[in-house]
């Protein structure tokens, strides 16, 4: 009876190692399969018309006798707001910010050899959604109060600069990423052809920032919209 019984679990024995070695060899094979990656990187991008505009139109001048610049600087302003209400820009988009004076004399480090003692800025701000009508009135009235000789800072490059926005960010967003995500497929999917492998499921996905530009430095009303995904995909044999 002890023999038979040694017997029986000897047999148990080598069905359990047996049946491990299985399991080891398996598990051993889905380490490895698990290892089988391939990164890739998927691009959409997409070009869209500003939708607002910020166009600050800056006044400057100077005077020795703080009462007539304030004067000045007044019928510049009246200037100013005549012109954009005359060229279609509502009352409610246009604001205006109090003046900003530099007295040379008590400034510290203003230079003592200016012409005149007071020097004044002040800002009026045309912020719309009509992009094009405002494209369109820029170049018009900046014509116009150089001739009748109101010294301004507008439309410049790096002061000042009249600035495009697009704020239809969440409304485009889904569409590129669907798009961005299909085309890291396509990639990931030649890169398994060409390695004999058959493309998995997702291990792991990010979608990175979607960054705002301007087409380019003559076309600041045409933004391009571009997003990037990175996707992991395991390979099988």
């Amino acid at each position: 009876m002890k023999s038979n019984g040694m017997f029986w679990a000897g047999i148990f024995i080598g069905i359990g190692i047996f049946l491990g070695s299985i399991m080891i060899k398996n598990g051993i094979s889905s380490i490895q399969e698990s290892q089988r990656v391939v990164t890739v990187k998927g691009l959409s991008e997409k070009e869209v018309p500003a939708n607002k505009v910020i166009w600050p139109i800056v006044i400057k001048d100077a005077n020795n006798d703080l009462k007539n610049l304030s004067a000045s600087m007044n019928r510049s302003q009246m200037k100013v707001l005549e012109l954009l209400q005359s060229s279609g820009i509502p009352e409610n988009e246009i604001s205006l910010s109090a003046p900003d004076i530099l007295d040379y004399q008590t400034e510290r480090y203003a230079s003592q050899e200016a012409r005149y003692r007071y020097n004044g800025t002040s800002t009026i701000t045309v912020v719309s959604t009509d992009v094009e009508k405002v494209r369109t009135v820029v170049p018009q009235i900046i014509s116009v109060l150089i001739q009748e000789g109101v010294a301004i800072s507008a439309n410049r490059q790096y002061e000042n600069p009249v600035r495009y926005d697009f704020t239809g960010l969440n409304d485009v967003k889904p569409e590129m990423i669907e798009e961005a995500t299909k085309n890291a497929r396509v990639s990931a999917e030649k890169f398994a052809t060409d390695s004999d492998s058959k493309l998995g499921k997702i291990k792991t996905a990010s979608q990175g920032q979607m960054s705002i530009s301007d087409r380019d430095e003559n076309s600041p009303h045409i933004k391009t919209l571009r997003v990037v995904t990175t996707i992991i995909y395991y390979l099988k044999e």
